[in-house]
């Protein structure tokens, strides 16, 4: 699930473009503020959500009327819905709620209840045991737009009784006022890829000290986390910028002799589907367990151990893959894994093996990655290496050693983080070679050119400044700033060329002006485009730089040269059976009706007015099986030397392969130069972008010769938004 901002939590976070900031007034309703990011002008905005707003649970006589819909976009972009879709959670909860809840006067306390599954299941099973009056249920969910939806759920479902939803974070209950004594269960799924990034360490300390009874059963019981050791060129792509800037030969330098770690991914575990690496992928060693974490009593907020690990091959280790096992009862019957399929197929006897009760591909738990330096440690077959593992209160990290001397791979001093698939990409010799030409063969036309980088690309700074000592470079870095500046002095002292021609000016396109251009006309406008900070948003939510261009209009000369000049549209028929699945409308979840939470959560299949769920951002490489179904085909082109505009775009796609068509990926096509000659793609076939995925309301079986698809699309810059249509004939 998706990491908060702040720990101790219980709720999952809102969308990465959404932060949550929650305040309590004496005299006002609960409210939460909203911090939405408008992706094309890079602007915030305040929405609030206030617990009455419509929502009927207020104080009055009669039925309650039942609430608006909330705003779809405000949790469609979490894994609530894919969390709910997956069956084999649900079911092993639900086997140990039963199993822990046999005494009709337990206290049940559900921390971070979401849709109030969890909740109801105990509040069932409570009744089971003839606890109906003796006994009480307490959900507590601090995100207030999830809280108002779980009201609805439980409503549904005749559990608004049953079950005391409180919206405070669980740090803030108190025993006499929220809860009427502690709680002797404890109920919780406060998990993320790596176990511990949503809070668990401070919100299980918090709950065993203030609000459980002594001896509290919990559920889960306890949680297990393993590693291995793995070879895999792609992942080592991912974070050796430097050795793979060395095998590009083009004289560019991100990362100079000495700087090899100012520009690196961050030092943290990463979350990744590793199944769709598995042929690629060599494995060094056994799974080994790493840490223990037991729900059933106060955990440390630190922890380090030092495993020994015998290698099984020789190679060269790029990366720890980790995983986590939970044993959901005390006694030990009941398993949930997010193990990779080697691993839960494999015959070790270090894993829990799970042949009968293997899970479906889910997206809200992957597996992680924790890279290590350079181009990996070496290995030779039957070798012993050591590996500290460490946990602080939010995060577990790792540090092999090799020949007894310890691989540091920390950095000391001001240094930029960017995401695995930006580095990779600025490590790629075919997209550094496009840049390269494409800026060449602009700069060789201009003399003593004024450059300005509209967005946060350090690759292309460097570059202009490199092949044009005459120009002035004018890097913007509205997301970067002072960091993008530091960076800029560090290479520019490592490579002994002065900074007198770069400038970094750390604003926003609409607070240029002239004379931070020092009253001169802009000669090359440029982008990659990338906006630190804005990753993983949809691909046509980088159509900033034709915002930026547009505000810049006025400050162009006649002839500027502006990279990208063009955007394509793109779009291709695709079968994602997985990905459909998990977020496809709820209906019955292990007894319970859901399917009010449908429109909210942006659910596909089976809705009313055929309605399809919101164009959500995936890595679709990572998304499962997947298959292509026709060829390319472009819809919408947005035209970078005129102002940004609303823009319409329709085609016709007709079918190359039979299958099952779940939906369509759409991603945008850089066109570098005006004569169209150098295009960098961001579609399927490339695993450093997301790609948009529109998922159908219902799959449509198709055939090349009688299968035809309409779409339709239409881009709304005051919105920021691109809304799709479609139909078969």
């Amino acid at each position: 699930m998706p990491r908060p901002s702040c720990c101790p939590l219980a709720f999952a976070s809102p969308p990465a473009a959404l932060h949550l900031l929650r305040r309590r007034m004496a005299s006002a309703p609960s409210r939460a503020f909203q911090l939405r990011l408008n992706p094309l002008t890079g602007d915030s905005e305040w929405l609030v959500v206030e617990e009455t707003d419509g929502d009927g649970d207020g104080d009055g006589d009669g039925e309650a009327p039942r609430p608006p819909p909330l705003p779809r976009q405000l949790l469609a972009a979490t894994s609530y819905l894919d969390m709910l879709n997956d069956a084999a959670r649900n079911r092993a909860f639900r086997r140990a709620i039963d199993a822990a809840i046999t005494d009709p006067s337990s206290r049940v306390l559900d921390i971070g209840a979401g849709t109030g599954l969890l909740s109801m299941m105990a509040a069932r099973a409570l009744a089971a045991a003839g606890g109906e009056t003796r006994g009480s249920v307490s959900a507590c969910e601090s995100y207030l737009p999830m809280g108002k939806l779980m009201r609805r759920v439980l409503r549904d479902n005749g559990m608004e009784n049953k079950v005391k939803v409180i919206h405070k974070r669980s740090d803030e209950l108190k025993i006499g006022h929220d809860l009427y004594s502690p709680a002797d269960i404890l109920v919780t799924e406060i998990l993320d890829s790596e176990l511990l990034g949503e809070g668990l360490i401070p919100t299980l300390q918090h709950a065993h000290d203030m609000l459980l009874a002594k001896n509290p059963k919990t559920v889960p019981y306890q949680a297990t986390t393993y590693g291995q050791l793995v070879e895999c060129t792609f992942l080592w792509k991912l974070h050796d910028l430097h050795n793979n800037e060395a095998n590009a030969e083009d004289g560019v330098w991100l990362t100079p002799g000495g700087m090899e770690r100012m520009l690196s991914v961050k030092q943290q575990q990463h979350a990744m589907q590793c199944d769709a690496l598995e042929d690629e992928i060599r494995l060094l060693s056994e799974p080994f367990k790493v840490f223990e974490f037991d729900f059933w009593k106060r955990p440390e907020s630190h922890r380090e151990t030092n495993i020994k690990i015998r290698t099984t091959r020789v190679g060269h280790v790029h990366a720890i893959v980790s995983w986590w096992v939970l044993q959901l009862d005390s006694a030990g019957s009941v398993f949930y894994s997010t193990a990779p399929r080697w691993a839960r197929q494999s015959s070790t006897g270090n894993v829990p093996q799970y042949a009968n009760d293997m899970k479906d591909w889910c997206d809200h738990w992957k597996q992680c990655i924790w890279f290590t330096q350079e181009r990996g440690v070496p290995a030779m077959e039957d070798q012993i290496l050591s590996l500290q593992a460490k946990h602080n209160q939010t995060s577990i990290s790792y540090q092999l050693n090799f020949n007894d001397e310890a691989c540091d791979r920390s950095f000391k001093g001001d240094h930029i983080t960017l995401l695995p698939e930006r580095i990779a990409l600025y490590g790629d010799k075919d997209w550094r070679s496009a840049l390269i030409n494409v800026v060449g063969n602009a700069l060789s036309m201009k003399s003593s050119p004024t450059c300005v980088v509209a967005d946060d690309s350090l690759f292309l700074a460097l570059l202009i400044s490199s092949l044009s000592p005459t120009s002035k470079v004018i890097a913007m870095y509205p997301g970067l700033r002072d960091k993008g500046a530091t960076y800029l002095q560090a290479v520019a002292d490592a490579n002994k060329f002065s900074m007198n021609q770069i400038q970094v000016i750390g604003k926003q396109a609409s607070s240029l002006t002239a004379d931070d251009l020092n009253h001169k006309k802009v000669n090359l406008l440029v982008g990659e485009p990338f906006y630190y900070g804005s990753e993983g948003m949809l691909p046509w939510q980088n159509l900033r730089f034709w915002n930026v261009r547009t505000l810049l209009d006025s400050m162009l000369s006649e002839d500027a040269f502006i990279m990208p000049c063009k955007g394509i549209l793109q779009l291709c028929a695709m079968s994602l059976p997985d990905l459909w699945r998990s977020r496809c409308s709820l209906k019955d979840v292990e007894g319970f009706d859901h399917s009010v939470v449908n429109e909210t959560l942006g659910a596909c299949g089976e809705l009313p007015r055929k309605q399809q769920g919101p164009c959500q951002p995936y890595y679709i490489w990572q998304c499962g099986y997947t298959k292509k179904l026709s060829k390319v085909y472009s819809l919408m082109n947005f035209n970078f030397s005129e102002p940004i505009h609303s823009c319409f775009g329709e085609t016709k796609i007709e079918f190359s392969h039979d299958g099952t068509c779940h939906g369509f990926a759409v991603w945008i096509d850089w066109v570098l130069d005006d004569k169209k000659s150098v295009v960098l793609t961001t579609g399927p076939d490339y695993r450093y972008w997301k790609q948009g995925v529109q998922l159908f309301s219902k799959p449509v079986k198709v055939n090349p010769t009688r299968s035809v698809m309409h779409v339709q699309a239409s881009f709304d810059p005051s919105t920021a938004e691109l809304l799709f249509s479609s139909s078969f004939t």
